[in-house]
């Protein structure tokens, strides 16, 4: 069992988990990604890693509320324990000193950039980090990205904060100040890296991704990740799951995102009529539920 030693909803259905996990942590870069399974008859959800505290043993991930499974574990509590938390799985980020460094983070493809930040900035990197999100409510980690790049530009789509636009309106920016831009890693929804990659396409500026398509066991003995890069099947578990943004058939992805989209409704939608449900809603809708304790 893997104890959850501090729970803290960080904007509305986001929340961000720091779990007792020692052996993951040891073995753990930036870039990985871990399984979580609640309990022993639940979901193998697949969690990008938001942080990694060596010192003491503790794994942080986000999570955030998107169907069933997602809600049940946002239900859990400081003290509540996951059942298994396996990893590190997949390959992580390849850091080496590239220059200036671009991330960018969208949504809950904020928390994983962070680990990359800091492996980016203690290899020599020059470190600039755009994160965006609909409103200023939303967005999520600005002091640790703060402190792991030496620059951080904020976007919002409504303009409550930071630049007025998009991730890559403050991109396109950088892009045009005419310094070269050595590196840049993008990981959010699907459309937002994909405009990342048509942004930095014409200036064959070198673009990864990490993606996150539809994944069962993590290891690629199921292939129900396999995605289309530069014309080949890869397995986001075992050959990613970062890859060159230029070369990934976005198309595709989204096309198999959508699958299971009908059934991941029904199932949440029972969910929240549930007693279980009902319980979390309540709970989720109290004061104590918002506070950093």
């Amino acid at each position: 069992m893997f104890k959850i030693l501090d729970k803290v909803e960080l904007c509305p259905k986001i929340c961000r988990f720091r779990i007792a996990a020692p052996k993951v942590v040891t073995k753990a870069r930036a870039g990985q990604f871990v399984i979580l399974r609640q309990h022993d008859k639940g979901e193998r959800v697949p969690m990008s890693i938001g942080g990694l505290d060596r010192a003491n043993g503790v794994l942080t991930v986000v999570i955030q509320e998107v169907g069933k499974t997602s809600a049940s574990m946002n239900g859990m509590k400081t003290g509540d324990s996951f059942n298994d938390v396996v990893g590190p799985l997949g390959l992580p980020s390849h850091v080496e000193k590239f220059g200036r460094c671009v991330l960018l983070g969208g949504g809950v493809g904020i928390p994983p950039i962070y680990p990359i930040a800091q492996s980016l900035k203690e290899a020599g990197n020059q470190v600039e980090t755009i994160i965006g999100a609909r409103t200023k409510d939303l967005l999520i980690y600005q002091e640790e990205l703060t402190e792991a790049s030496h620059i951080l530009h904020i976007a919002t789509d409504d303009g409550s904060f930071g630049t007025h636009g998009f991730v890559t309106t403050v991109l396109q920016k950088l892009m045009d100040d005419g310094k070269p831009i050595d590196f840049i890693m993008a990981i959010g929804p699907v459309p937002m890296m994909k405009a990342v990659a048509e942004t930095t396409r014409p200036k064959n500026i070198k673009t990864w991704v990490s993606l996150n398509p539809v994944m069962v066991d993590g290891t690629g003995m199921c292939g129900a990740c396999r995605v289309t890069v530069g014309g080949k099947t890869r397995f986001a578990c075992v050959d990613g799951p970062d890859f060159d943004a230029h070369l990934v058939d976005f198309a595709e992805m989204t096309s198999r995102l959508k699958m299971y989209q009908k059934y991941e409704k029904i199932a949440y939608d029972r969910f929240l009529h549930s007693p279980e449900g009902c319980a979390y809603q309540q709970a989720a809708s109290s004061p104590e539920a918002h506070s950093d304790t």
